[in-house]
């Protein structure tokens, strides 16, 4: 008689559910606290340096989403990237998403004071491109630069062509972190 094998539900990618969860988390006390919630914790936008709450949304703001659209569109990406970086990085995964958001958190508060920026775009452009440069060799692969070029060129096309409330620097930024990161690591 042969054996049945079992199958089960595991998690495979603790650091991608949890962001994923806080996340959604943020969205449904936006939507609980008519806004307020995400212009406290999960926006960044230029406001006093002396002020504490300036430093913590420039770490949560990659938290908050503008409505369930554009969060759907962040998760997927994280999502499908997520386990694939965690597994090859581990740890220091943590460090890309958390530069990623002060980075770029501290660029468009300097760039665009006047402008709230949240989501997960940056975060979502710097695993693009660290999971381009993931390979064993050292060096800089081929993929990566083929990605950079058709990712920067559609950003600053989009950036300089279309009027919307994308915050195409945020994605250049995030994508330069994750790239930069990536390289780093990829020497260790």
């Amino acid at each position: 008689m042969a054996r049945r094998k079992k199958y089960f539900v595991y998690l495979n990618a603790p650091l991608t559910m949890s962001f994923v969860l806080i996340c959604v988390t943020a969205l449904l006390l936006d939507f609980i606290t008519n806004g307020k919630s995400t212009v406290l914790l999960f926006s960044t936008y230029g406001s006093s340096w002396l002020s504490p709450m300036t430093y913590i949304r420039l770490f949560c703001h990659i938290f908050g989403h503008g409505g369930v659209q554009h969060l759907i569109s962040n998760m997927l990406y994280i999502l499908l990237l997520g386990p694939i970086l965690e597994e090859k990085y581990h740890d220091r995964l943590i460090t890309v998403v958390f530069t990623t958001a002060v980075v770029t958190g501290i660029i468009h508060n300097i760039l665009q004071p006047h402008v709230m920026l949240l989501g997960a775009s940056g975060v979502v452009f710097a695993f693009i491109l660290l999971a381009s440069i993931t390979g064993k060799e050292k060096g800089i692969p081929i993929t990566l630069i083929l990605v950079a070029l058709l990712w920067l060129g559609q950003e600053i096309y989009n950036g300089i062509l279309s009027a919307d409330n994308i915050s195409q620097i945020t994605h250049i930024i995030g994508g330069i972190s994750g790239a930069a990161l990536g390289m780093i690591f990829k020497d260790r």
